[in-house]
């Protein structure tokens, strides 16, 4: 124990009958002074109590095939809000469009660039979600509001979209390598890629390695994000609260999500194969969608 910790807490007068310990030194306060290690015991006990005490949301259970009756809802939002969801699909098919014709000369992104859509869709329909809540609060749909509703918590949604940012340029980076060490020397135009690996048979490899560790990313934040950007849109949580709620919903109804995720994947695909024109109703339909899962899902 130090000399200050010492004269701190086992101060001695003199007496009649001899050295006797003294009381405590006190605060203007009227409390103890804590020094040292004292004080940061204090502080670090009191933090973590605080922590301790912040409700996390409680996670339902659901029917396998609640999926459904979500995309019917979402569905009814999209008919509901018409010319505003349609807008904000036409903007993201736009930057969608303009981000495949700069990844065209390059082979691999453009696979890699599909994969990716689908691991940052989450952040990117925050304000499709807001125009749902707009409708479940019988509100005028306002899309000029609802691209500014994550303002309230404006952080975790920020380290949100920074966390799906980072898992995209993590993909593309393994996409690339995944490519080179199966060519090994230039990648050909993409329409050779396709005429070679999917019909020649001499790159199964590849296919086994691209859509393997493109499966266990999309796993991966799909598990992290289901329910994320919506409860972080509708509630005061930060961003690791969110993430673990999502963990949670996938833990309480495996069979719901896989299903959900299924559905995603699959229009997504459809999508893609319109060449991103069916997007414009396709993802607005999701967001929507996403919106009545994470109201299913979190009480």
């Amino acid at each position: 124990m130090s000399t200050l910790g010492v004269v701190g807490t086992l101060r001695r007068r003199r007496g009649a009958g001899g050295w006797l310990a003294a009381p405590p030194m006190t605060a203007a306060c009227g409390g103890p002074i804590c020094v040292g290690p004292f004080k940061q015991e204090t502080v670090m006990d009191h933090a973590l109590e605080r922590h301790a005490a912040v409700d996390t949301p409680h996670v339902r259970r659901v029917e396998t095939m609640q999926p459904l009756v979500w995309l019917r809802h979402g569905y009814a939002d999209l008919a509901q809000s018409g010319r505003s969801s349609l807008a904000y699909g036409l903007y993201i098919t736009a930057f969608g469009v303009m981000l495949l014709a700069l990844s065209w000369g390059a082979t691999y992104l453009v696979p890699a660039f599909i994969g990716g859509f689908l691991l940052v869709a989450p952040f990117v329909a925050i304000g499709l979600y807001a125009m749902s809540a707009q409708i479940e609060r019988h509100e005028r749909i306002d899309m000029a509001r609802a691209m500014f509703a994550w303002r309230p918590n404006t952080g975790s949604i920020a380290l949100f979209g920074l966390m799906l940012t980072l898992s995209l340029i993590l993909w593309e980076r393994v996409a690339a390598i995944i490519f080179a060490l199966s060519y090994g020397g230039t990648v050909p135009d993409l329409s050779a890629v396709v005429q070679n690996v999917l019909f020649s048979g001499e790159y199964w490899p590849l296919l086994l390695a691209f859509f393997g560790v493109g499966a266990a990313f999309a796993v991966m934040v799909f598990t992290l994000s289901v329910v994320s950007a919506p409860l972080l849109l509708d509630r005061p949580v930060d961003a690791v609260t969110a993430t673990i709620t999502s963990m949670r919903c996938c833990l309480v109804n495996p069979g719901a999500m896989a299903v959900w995720a299924a559905l995603i994947a699959g229009l997504v695909l459809i999508g893609f194969a319109t060449l991103m024109l069916g997007m414009i109703v396709i993802f607005p339909w999701l967001a929507h969608a996403s919106w009545h899962a994470y109201r299913d899902l979190v009480e």
